[in-house]
């Protein structure tokens, strides 16, 4: 890759790592539904200016069923999930579960007739990352957890399959614009519940407000805009390795700067994780058919953005 592209690839791989930091200072004192409308009032605020100003705002609606479920698949129904379930569980252990997406992108992808097969090596990374989520709740969690956990598994459920619908039903919609509408949508949705609520934003700690304020900026507005540009400079299949890295941001921190203990479940779930999505996301060395100059790059990028979130 270029200095560029590794550039970018660094910045995408710590902004993405640390929303789950962010979140868990943010819920300790803020309740989840206003964390939420809060990152999306930020992040529409920013980016859907810039989709109006380039004349995609009016084309991106004409498949507005589409939007709609992608915006309940991706921002509406995880984000919320998330700031819940991080009221209980560590931001280390939240972080590695999220990194097991790839996994049901993979199988969702198959079922709706992914040309991509799922060889024997994506499947041994898919029982390898299966143990490593053994690992991390047999070592680390208990039973009293399970709701959270839960929330969890909505979210990855959510965020592998949000891509299909992108890449099938908006191939057409620029990234950016897509995203925008969603924030935009989301917050809607959540505003009258989180709007009665900021009255006691006055009350927060000065370290919960910064937490909203970056997710909202750095992590939803100017990731989404460097995610699109990493795209475009390595292409999307490059692009996909900060999936993998992530996760490992999380941990560390977690357990830098939250004092979250970097436990055993961690220390045997993580590598096996992370080894486990990197071979069920190796892609076939299969012939495949030439997709044509009309599919382009973005055709492509607009089905990676929501699976490494």
């Amino acid at each position: 890759m270029s200095r560029r592209g590794w550039t970018l690839f660094l910045a995408m791989s710590v902004i993405w790592g640390i929303p789950y930091l962010l979140i868990k200072v943010a819920v300790d004192e803020v309740a989840p539904v206003t964390v939420v409308f809060a990152r999306c009032v930020i992040g529409a605020t920013l980016l859907l200016p810039w989709t109006i100003a380039r004349g995609q705002l009016r084309p991106a609606l004409r498949h507005w069923r589409a939007l709609l479920a992608f915006t309940v698949l991706e921002m509406t129904g995880p984000w919320l999930l998330l700031a819940f379930a991080e009221q209980s569980l560590s931001s280390s252990l939240t972080g590695l579960l999220v990194a097991t997406v790839p996994f049901v992108a993979a199988l969702a992808g198959r079922l709706v007739g992914d040309e991509e097969r799922l060889t024997a090596v994506r499947l041994a990374g898919m029982a390898i990352g299966v143990l490593g989520i053994a690992a991390l709740l047999g070592l680390d969690v208990g039973g009293a957890q399970l709701l959270p956990l839960g929330a969890v598994v909505l979210v990855v459920v959510g965020y592998g399959t949000a891509p299909l619908i992108v890449s099938r039903a908006l191939p057409e919609v620029p990234g950016v614009a897509a995203s925008s509408i969603a924030l935009f949508l989301t917050a809607v949705v959540y505003a009258p519940f989180a709007v009665p609520r900021l009255g006691t934003l006055p009350d927060a700690s000065s370290a919960a407000l910064l937490s909203l304020v970056v997710l909202g900026v750095v992590c939803t507005a100017v990731a989404l805009a460097l995610f699109f540009a990493l795209i475009r400079e390595v292409g999307p299949q490059r692009a996909l390795v900060i999936t993998f890295v992530n996760p490992a941001v999380a941990v560390l921190l977690g357990v830098l700067l939250l004092d979250e203990p970097f436990t055993l479940g961690i220390a045997v779930g993580l590598p096996l994780v992370l080894l486990g999505c990197v071979l069920a996301t190796r892609r076939s060395h299969a012939r495949r058919p030439e997709a044509g100059p009309e599919a382009g790059p973005e055709a492509g990028a607009e089905g990676v953005d929501a699976a490494v979130r």
